[in-house]
């Protein structure tokens, strides 16, 4: 309980902290044009020379800058405002590095000298990946059955004809068989604030979990298709500042499940005699955007908020309303020590809903540290998480070569400790999710961070949880 304490003051504390750069982008939004009055000398922006961007299109980098050729600002001003733009271009994931510099003549006008890196911009991935939610449940729950693993190939097209635009081709095969189809285009119209996002997928599966017994998945396998999903969504979304972001979206679902899948569970569909469902998602998400760098924040805050509606045709087979909200928090205490902590509370109201439809604390990186194995399911849930953590390695390894975007590879590595807490309501008379709902879970633990070059990152930590258990689990993927 010392854990929980220690971890609730610490997410009173950074949620009361004012966020000095929100009140700074609000104020940029009143003055515009004159961005900053002080004491220290004023600049008017005289050009704004851009190099190294080879596929990217100016415009693009443009978009992320706060100045423009025309504008004011004071000497003292332009230092954040540089600092800011610089994370701004790299949190696009176009670039490996990013320099800005001013230009002062000295006669009250200066140029903004930019010199960015790019990418690459293609990758042919190959897929050879776990089917289950994380490596502890594929190795704990599963004995790390080799038969549970998907391969295939992922075709990633970044900054598509140099627009930030976004294609991703995926075949999958294995134990879950899955193709899907995604383009990202931001920018639709000339103030570049508008854009949309496709989806189409499909996926069928031989294995299948089919119920969950103790707040752990039980899968079924079988020689014909147990279930099919086809679905698509379109997404628009709006872009209204530099850290404000809106989206829009309406998605159509379509399930189509087996005989033998009914007999195994016949409330998978909420009834015996099913054997389709389709229902229709529409959805709205606000995110504010204010970190450091995305792929591994330090500094800087974050917020999302996203309302769902499924059914909203007559004929859907489900109807349900839901809430997501999340902020998190990074804060830089000087001396390369971090501290970082993230909250989320999930809200649902709905009609009676079959077994396939249940949401459940455990999925991508919503869980309690220490609970990876499990999968807590019910209609509301909430939890936070707090990192402490100091840098103790960074270093750039140069490992030449003709390409010069893999020409540098940075490597940096964190020491940590933990600790998380949560609470999941239970659905109404669902024997099988008592287990772990409805009381106060919590883990602690520590562990190392080793963060790289192109988003990726490693964690490797060692769990205590609330249960008596503890263990170590392996992630792929930044905490949050």
């Amino acid at each position: 309980m010392w854990a929980l304490r220690i971890s609730f003051i610490i997410f009173i504390w950074m949620h009361c902290i004012t966020d000095a750069q929100a009140a700074y982008d609000s104020t940029r939004q009143k003055n515009k044009n004159k961005l900053a009055v002080d004491t220290s000398r004023i600049l008017t922006i005289n050009r704004i020379l851009i190099i190294g961007n080879k596929i990217t299109r100016d415009f693009i980098i443009e978009r992320e800058l706060t100045l423009k050729t025309g504008d004011t600002v004071s000497t003292q001003a332009l230092t954040l405002i540089i600092e800011k733009d610089k994370s701004k271009l790299l949190n696009t994931r176009l670039f490996n590095t990013v320099n800005i510099r001013p230009l002062d003549y000295g006669n009250g006008y200066a140029d903004i000298f930019l010199e960015v890196s790019e990418r690459w911009y293609t990758f042919p991935v190959p897929i050879i990946e776990l089917a289950d939610r994380n490596f502890n449940e594929w190795w704990q729950n599963y004995n790390h059955d080799l038969r549970r693993l998907n391969y295939g190939l992922k075709l990633y097209q970044y900054n598509f004809r140099g627009r930030n635009e976004t294609m991703l081709l995926t075949a999958k095969f294995g134990f879950t068989n899955v193709f899907k189809l995604s383009y990202r285009m931001p920018y639709l119209d000339k103030k570049r604030k508008q854009g949309l996002i496709l989806d189409l997928n499909y996926d069928e599966r031989k294995n299948l979990a089919f119920q969950t017994i103790g707040n752990i998945l039980e899968f079924a396998r079988a020689d014909n298709n147990l279930r099919t999903t086809r679905s698509a969504s379109l997404t628009y979304t709006y872009r209204n500042s530099f850290y404000h972001f809106h989206g829009f979206n309406v998605e159509y679902t379509k399930n189509t499940v087996s005989d033998s899948l009914v007999i195994l569970n016949p409330e998978y569909l909420g009834n015996a005699a099913l054997r389709e469902q389709q229902f229709t998602t529409l959805g709205y998400q606000y995110i504010y955007e204010n970190r450091d760098f995305v792929s591994y924040p330090l500094k800087g805050s974050y917020l999302s908020a996203a309302l769902r509606y499924q059914g909203a045709l007559k004929n859907d087979d489900i109807h349900r309303s839901d809430m997501n909200v999340t902020y998190a928090r990074y804060l830089a205490l000087g001396n390369n020590y971090y501290l970082s902590n993230y909250s989320s509370v999930y809200l649902s109201v709905q009609d009676e809903l079959p077994y396939a439809n249940y949401s459940a604390l455990g999925y991508n990186r919503q869980f309690v540290r220490g609970y990876e194995v499990y999968l807590i399911e019910g209609p509301q849930f909430a939890f936070n998480k707090t990192t402490f953590k100091k840098q103790i390695f960074s270093r750039v390894f140069n490992l030449g070569g003709r390409l010069e975007q893999f020409q540098e590879v940075p490597l940096t590595i964190y020491a940590k400790t933990y600790a998380d807490f949560g609470y999941v309501w239970n659905y109404p008379g669902y024997a099988n999710g008592r287990l772990l709902t409805d009381k106060l879970i919590n883990g602690v633990g520590f562990g190392l961070d080793f963060v790289s070059s192109h988003d990726a990152t490693m964690r490797l930590e060692y769990s205590f949880n609330g249960e008596g258990e503890q263990g170590f689990f392996f992630h792929l993927k930044k905490e949050f």
